[in-house]
């Protein structure tokens, strides 16, 4: 059961199906997962060996206790520093993971970051290390979605990145003149329950009822805007505030990840999934050329760009004008 989506609100898990899966990612199984953390631990027992065969002998001519000092340091570093330092640099990608076509990510698909490679980390220095994996394998056995204890304590989730692109469900963009328009929000508060929420939500309107769809959305843009204290404008249909609020925090994960100002400079265009946002729930048959302003998350939705031919309306709504206007009409 995911937490509630926010205080007050209502579980995720009635927003979405009971076989919904996270972004539509694929959860990594067991057998990839330990062929993944067997090269690995060869490589960093392999490197783990030879620095302490090199310290020894350097340090023999010191006394008992120096070595031992030396011993525990080196064990730190290279065993339990090292994996984190690789993962937070690659953002979820060991070695044994890039092999294995696997990546950490947050529980709502972004990129992860120092404390969250900390946390499993330093969890996986009892359930890896000390027991041999044995803890590890049973916590991902008995798990629904084969999280280890350092993924649940971290909040992360280890998933397929080799998934086919038709198998791969694309958040739809904003319509162009949403995008950038919440960029003043502050989205701190904001749960990684909801996020996976609003992004399953996007992803499987299509699939629903439209008056269903419609209520659900505005059930989670009132969420949605009481975690970041600023109400949802009226004009925007909730879908469509939904979509400009998550492409919002999918261009800042990006920023954050690339370490520069602007995103998606130069890009090629990505290709987005016709899926028709009137109604929030009716889904469209074709599919739509977007300029890749901003960038996804590792999550591997599609961020909109400024381009024409979103999937939200071709221009602003006219003020006083019906929402019908935008693209995002409510049912009939």
């Amino acid at each position: 059961m995911l937490p509630r989506a926010a205080e007050g609100g209502f579980p995720v898990s009635e927003l979405v199906t009971g076989d919904a899966v996270v972004l539509g990612l694929r959860p990594a199984r067991l057998p990839s997962r330990a062929l993944a953390l067997a090269i690995d631990m060869a490589v960093v027992w392999t490197v783990y060996l030879t620095v302490s065969v090199g310290l020894a002998i350097a340090t023999a001519s010191l006394d008992e206790a120096a070595g031992m000092a030396i011993a525990v340091a080196s064990f730190l570093l290279v065993l339990v520093g090292a994996p984190i330092a690789v993962e937070t640099l690659t953002h979820g990608r060991s070695l044994g993971k890039m092999a294995c076509g696997l990546r950490v990510v947050r529980d709502d698909g972004g990129p992860i970051r120092f404390r969250h490679a900390l946390v499993r980390g330093a969890v996986g220095v009892v359930e890896i290390l000390m027991t041999f994996g044995v803890v590890a394998c049973i916590a991902s056995l008995v798990s629904e979605r084969g999280r280890r204890v350092g993924d649940v304590f971290a909040g992360t989730l280890v998933v397929r990145e080799r998934v086919s692109a038709g198998r791969v469900a694309a958040v739809p963009p904003p319509p162009p003149w949403l995008v950038g328009r919440f960029a003043g929000l502050d989205l701190s508060a904001v749960p990684d329950g909801l996020w996976l929420a609003v992004r399953q939500y996007l992803t499987r309107m299509g699939q629903l009822d439209p008056q269903v769809s419609w209520a659900m959305a505005e059930r989670l843009a009132g969420d949605l805007a009481a975690c970041t204290g600023t109400p949802a404008p009226r004009e925007v249909p909730p879908a469509a505030y939904l979509a400009a609020v998550v492409n919002e925090r999918q261009a800042r994960d990006a920023r954050r990840v690339r370490g520069r100002e602007s995103v998606g400079v130069g890009a090629p265009g990505v290709r987005a999934p016709g899926a028709g946002w009137a109604g929030a729930g009716s889904a469209g048959t074709g599919s739509a050329e977007v300029g890749s302003v901003g960038a996804s998350g590792a999550g591997g939705g599609v961020v909109p760009g400024s381009g024409s031919g979103g999937v939200g309306g071709a221009g602003a709504p006219e003020v006083g004008g019906s929402a019908r206007g935008t693209g995002f009409a409510p049912p009939a």
